[in-house]
């Protein structure tokens, strides 16, 4: 209790980073519900959709380092805001869609730059800067655990406006929802008022600068294997957010079961992600991020070896979600313990440049393995082989290698 008496001077930017957190994620999560009513609208195919997810996913990628590296000169503020306007343009041009290029432009170009300023890495560098170091895995844990609760609301919410007018009003749905990450991502960006962290220096006593501390991150063995530990999180997590709700029409389900789904990981998401968070700040963050990989792949083992019911739907879609951004706390705080926070924006990024290109191998190889085969039996039967390998080996890092010594102001 201490501890959460102790952040309400934080209050208004933790708040602010948690609901447009929350929004980008959870509407970039939910786009899946539109794949088969859009799809059959406009006459193209779900390969043909997720290559615009694809490109989000690399644009998104390819951005987040460069957003992080501006950090330290311009500021969280105008770097958000233009995050949470172009997240607001890609859905309108995705509502005005009428063929693939649109699609391209708006669900993938525009979306995935506004994420690069407004997602996860962000919005973890936001929020580690207004709180102790002693706050900070709790803080990240509260923080990711709100950004969780975005899928609750824009997964069932789009879907009862898709059945009920059409899968355009399910967007502008959407739409309203992005208006309010402007004031969000507003709020968030106050964080530019408190004073900047210390920049590293290098033992000359030198100021380092964001090549000089990339390149100390590239030699450090433990950052590298999480780093492509995290090509793996993508895969999995975006052929879910992709292809589950295909699969469920696949299957014959209901529609709505695909909302509740989503809904269900967003809401489990929740308590996945202020556990790893408390648990970041007990024990070993490596150690858990393997273990995570390895219960993911277990999981879609269990659920897509058999037949899917909207029980076993649901179970599967609890146990994932507590299992979803976990990841999120554990990799920044180990970022922000290894390497301090004057450049923590910048190594997320590179960190989850890793992960985009998983994304984009999920969304990508899922919908041409789905249009080669008919199914998705190769597509998870690859993921969770992955995944358990990349679990075994971000586990060996806490056996092979002990903890580096960065000597950067934390």
């Amino acid at each position: 209790m201490q501890q959460l008496s102790a952040l309400r001077p934080a209050l208004p930017i933790l708040l602010g980073a948690a609901v447009m957190l929350s929004l980008s994620m959870g509407m970039r999560q939910s786009l899946g519900i539109f794949v088969p009513p859009l799809t059959r609208d406009l006459g193209i195919s779900v390969s043909d959709f997720t290559i615009a997810i694809s490109v989000q996913n690399l644009a998104w990628g390819i951005l987040q380092p460069i957003a992080g590296a501006m950090v330290p000169r311009i500021g969280f503020r105008p770097l958000l805001v233009t995050g949470a306007f172009l997240f607001l343009l890609g859905l309108v041009l995705l509502a005005s869609a009428h063929g693939l290029p649109l699609v391209i432009v708006g669900a993938g170009v525009c979306i995935g730059a506004g994420l690069a300023a407004t997602g996860s890495s962000m919005a973890m560098a936001v929020s580690v800067r207004p709180v102790s170091a002693a706050q900070r895995s709790l803080v990240l844990g509260l923080v990711s655990s709100a950004g969780s609760l975005g899928a609750m609301i824009a997964a069932p919410l789009g879907q009862v406006v898709m059945q009920h007018w059409h899968w355009r009003m399910g967007t502008v749905s959407f739409i309203v929802l992005a208006v309010i990450m402007l004031p969000a991502a507003w709020y968030a960006g106050s964080v530019d008022r408190l004073p900047r962290p210390v920049a590293p220096r290098s033992p000359t006593g030198v100021e380092m600068t964001a090549a000089q501390v990339l390149g100390m991150a590239m030699r450090n063995g433990p950052f590298v294997i999480m780093a492509l530990a995290y090509f793996v999180c993508g895969m999995q997590l975006v052929f879910l957010t992709t292809h589950l709700p295909t699969y469920l029409d696949l299957c014959g389900m209901d529609p709505m079961l695909s909302a509740k789904a989503l809904a269900m990981i967003g809401g489990f998401n929740a308590l996945g992600s202020l556990f790893f968070g408390w648990a970041g700040g007990h024990f070993n963050k490596q150690a858990l991020l393997g273990f995570i990989y390895i219960l993911r792949s277990l999981t879609l083992v269990w659920y897509f070896h058999n037949l899917p019911t909207p029980e076993t739907t649901l179970i599967f879609a609890a146990v994932m979600g507590f299992l979803w951004l976990g990841v999120v706390p554990l990799v920044s705080g180990w970022i922000a313990e290894t390497f301090g926070l004057r450049w923590q924006a910048m190594l997320i990024g590179v960190a989850f440049c890793s992960h985009q290109l998983g994304s984009f191998t999920g969304a990508m190889g899922g919908g041409y393995v789905y249009d080669l085969l008919h199914n998705y039996d190769l597509a998870w039967q690859i993921g969770a082989a992955v995944g358990v390998t990349a679990g075994l080996v971000q586990l060996g890092t806490v056996v092979f290698w002990r903890r580096p010594r960065s000597g950067l102001p934390a």
